[in-house]
């Protein structure tokens, strides 16, 4: 049996940890110039991804 391809987007956007997977926030890439400090200070923590998204990213992700 051949090995199983990873998603390779989702291996950059993904990073497994003991109780899920933990995303980047949205909304922090451009147009800032708008937004308040306080909402980008916000933004630039990691966030766990909701529960029913953990199928989908454990079919992208088989060996993570």
């Amino acid at each position: 049996m051949p090995k199983m391809k990873s998603n390779r987007g989702a291996a950059k956007r993904f990073k497994k940890t003991a109780s899920g997977f933990k995303r980047k926030q949205a909304f922090k890439r451009h147009i800032l110039t708008k937004k308040s400090p306080k909402r980008i200070r916000q933004l630039r923590s990691m966030e766990q991804i909701h529960a029913s998204d953990e199928a989908l990213v454990k079919r992208m992700l088989p060996y993570a």
